[in-house]
């Protein structure tokens, strides 16, 4: 996962007029189906949020790929789940997601619409609720207002603690520090610690399934 990350944070370094557009991919693939876990959005995220914070990228067509994606990519996971039907929760994948696949429709069935906002924020929810809400029937237009509302807030809240600290780092070095190395280290433990935690919650949910 982590050579994925730094791959990723690579390119877009290497292609920064392109980092808004792939910024907005990795969030689409994050929002989709069962997918989304394999995706390392969030993490790569906190790096573009660096690069905003330092001067290096334009805020504005990063925050709006960022939703754009997160958008598409909730609304095809939906509409997967509308056209299929039940039927997709007992075949592959989900079917090897059963635990995940329950708590997702308990939440739904709870919160309904506000559900959909709030599971962009839930990791493990993310990728299976907008099919669950699909597979539930939910209204097109309720889901598209929670789809939208919610990507609108997620992008920037995802980019802020990258933002904020590359902002602070650009201070520092305008103080003769040196910036550049600074931002890599600071980023570097965050992704670490994203990536532990990821890992510690797959083990986790994986020691579950096999129990159940």
């Amino acid at each position: 996962m982590e050579q994925i990350v730094n791959e990723i944070t690579l390119l877009i370094n290497n292609n920064q007029e392109w980092a808004a557009f792939i910024l907005g991919l990795l969030a689409m693939g994050e929002s989709l189906l069962v997918v989304g876990i394999a995706i390392p959005a969030t993490a790569v995220m906190l790096v573009v949020g660096g690069l905003v914070g330092n001067g290096t990228l334009d805020a504005g067509p990063v925050v709006f790929w960022g939703i754009v994606g997160a958008v598409v990519g909730d609304a095809i996971s939906y509409y997967i789940g509308r056209l299929l039907g039940p039927r997709i929760i007992h075949r592959w994948p989900l079917n090897k997601q059963r635990r995940a696949v329950a708590r997702a429709r308990h939440f739904f069935y709870r919160y309904g619409m506000l559900s959909i906002f709030a599971g962009r924020f839930l990791g493990p929810l993310r990728a299976i609720l907008p099919t669950v809400a699909g597979v539930m029937k939910m209204r097109h237009g309720r889901f598209q207002v929670a789809n939208i509302l919610s990507a609108i807030v997620w992008i920037p809240v995802m980019l802020l603690p990258g933002y904020l600290t590359g902002k602070s780092i650009g201070a520092l070095g305008s103080n003769g520090t040196n910036a550049g190395l600074v931002i890599s280290f600071v980023l570097s433990v965050v992704i670490a610690v994203w990536i532990t935690l990821t890992l510690i919650r797959k083990r986790k949910s994986r020691t579950i399934n096999e129990d159940v």
